[in-house]
């Protein structure tokens, strides 16, 4: 039997007793009284439930939705770049870029397993934690709840980078942490390093982990006995508690393991101290800056696609969801906010660790490729693999992503080669498979069939229009953007290895 629910008030009948949903109000238009709403024309709409009982303990209006105040509009757009492969595209660069405009520079996922390296007035910055962004003195940086916070890393980041130039001067002032993000503890970290050898011992290898302690945590939150900044920074005799508790189930599990309870816990309060005033409600502050004045909202997304939890490589990923669904979870902010995606795309491809790779060159290309892109991690400094471009993997990311436009890096690399491949589509037992697979060891069996582009055998690294590009060069970059139907104009950015202020070029192909 179809049970019947009542509506909210407001809710009027149709043709035939059905009911009809309200119509929609359109911000800035009179709203129009429903039968049985209450006040009529002209009435202020007053908040009703949680928003009424939030708005009476002094809550601000930009936090209190529907909070006395007419329906507000949909409110500032973020805009997204997201790593299009496995990482190392050049992300910071180009969110720096962007971050020079921008207001708010966000992070929503990952802890310091990411490296981006951002170059100012010949000044080498790398930033592992903190949002690249906050190179700029005009930012307000903020690390979502979906980030892993260590501590001594962060500080230790900040301090280094303050050392390297006046960059990061204030950034303590500039930096909000939200009271919901997870708390990574030098156990994680030790916890990390142990699982490694164990894999290497028992399945003769491990995954490559930066030994960050990024799994570890991630797993004590989906245990729900991981510890939060809130945690931290409100009561520290219970806080200490539960770091006991939770040590000591981490010395069950790793016999070896040495924790110095007392010790830790004497460190994470002087660092109570230091971050207790950077920490707030993320969730609020999100939306005070979303719903509040204008504002230019950049999210730097950390790792990659291909390296995704659930969308990536998998087992050869990270720990959390650094596509475009994790923005919203990982911020505390809803879809409808998202605005424009960039995919960064290195106009070959890099991958660092093992896991499959099928346009992987091991041979003089592949080392030429390494060589002269520095394909060394930011975090790890570990060598990375070096092949041709890779459009299969590039489709994938883009259904999962909706990039609204590539920001395309590092095309100068590319110079000394009279030919350049490009990986088109995948054949498995000599058959067109019309997916990326998701199984590795079918992965790794794939042949990938290649279009060969004619190279461009000048240096480039000075073009600075797209018309100064050589017409094989703006041919690689129209085919790749065919190929997706994703534009490399609108913003979009072809980006060489030159610092902040060379080498960006924008695609006006259609």
């Amino acid at each position: 039997m179809r049970q019947r629910h009542r509506g909210a008030a407001g809710r009027r009948r149709g043709k035939r007793g059905r009911r009809a949903l309200p119509l929609p109000h359109v911000p800035g238009a009179p709203r129009q009284p429903q039968p049985g709403a209450g006040p009529g024309p002209g009435a202020e709409p007053q908040p009703e439930g949680a928003a009424r009982a939030m708005a009476e303990q002094g809550a601000p209006a930009a936090a209190v939705p529907n909070g006395g105040s007419a329906a507000r509009p949909l409110g500032n757009k973020v805009t997204v770049v997201l790593g299009a492969q496995w990482g190392d595209e050049g992300k910071g660069k180009v969110v720096d870029l962007l971050a020079q405009d921008a207001d708010i520079v966000c992070r929503c996922q990952g802890g310091n397993n990411a490296g981006h390296t951002v170059v100012v007035d010949s000044v080498e910055y790398d930033f592992h934690l903190l949002p690249s962004g906050i190179i700029n003195p005009k930012v307000t940086a903020f690390i979502g709840n979906g980030v892993v916070i260590h501590l001594p890393g962060l500080f230790e980041e900040a301090e280094k980078n303050l050392k390297k130039g006046k960059g990061l001067e204030g950034w303590e002032k500039r930096l909000i942490i939200s009271d919901r993000a997870h708390i990574v503890f030098d156990f994680h970290q030790a916890a990390d390093g142990i699982q490694e050898q164990q894999r290497q011992e028992q399945a003769g290898k491990n995954l490559g982990t930066t030994k960050k302690g990024i799994g570890p945590v991630y797993s004590s939150k989906a245990a729900r006995s991981g510890l939060r900044m809130c945690d931290l920074v409100s009561d520290f005799d219970e806080f200490s508690e539960r770091f006991k508790v939770l040590a000591n189930q981490y010395k069950a599990i790793y016999p070896t393991l040495e924790i110095d309870i007392e010790g830790e816990l004497k460190k994470l309060k002087a660092y109570m101290e230091k971050i207790k005033p950077m920490v707030r409600d993320g969730v609020y502050f999100m939306y005070e800056a979303l719903h509040g004045p204008p504002k230019k909202i950049l999210v730097e997304g950390a790792n990659a696609a291909l390296l995704d939890i659930d969308f990536g490589t998998y087992p050869f990923v990270t720990s959390s969801n650094c596509t475009v669904g994790g923005v919203c979870t990982g911020l505390g902010m809803p879809p409808q906010n998202v605005g424009e995606v960039y995919g960064v795309v290195k106009a070959y491809t890099t991958r660092v660790g093992i896991g499959a790779f099928p346009t992987e060159q091991n041979n003089e290309t592949g080392e030429l490729l390494q060589i002269r892109g520095k394909e060394y991690g930011v975090t790890t400094g570990r060598k990375r693999r070096c092949g041709w471009l890779d459009l299969v993997l590039l489709r994938y990311a883009y259904m999962i992503n909706g990039f609204t436009a590539l920001a395309l890096t590092k095309l100068d690399i590319l110079d000394i080669f009279s030919e350049i491949k490009v990986g088109v589509a995948y054949k498995l037992d000599g058959e067109i498979i019309p997916h990326f697979p998701a199984n590795q060891e079918v992965l790794n069996k794939v042949e990938v069939r290649y279009e060969t582009l004619p190279g461009w055998g000048t240096d480039i690294s000075n073009a600075r229009t797209f018309d100064e590009l050589p017409v094989n060069a703006q041919n690689y970059v129209r085919f790749i953007e065919r190929e997706l139907g994703v534009p490399a104009v609108g913003g979009a950015v072809t980006e060489t290895t030159s610092p902040r202020n060379g080498g960006i070029i924008g695609s006006r192909s259609r």
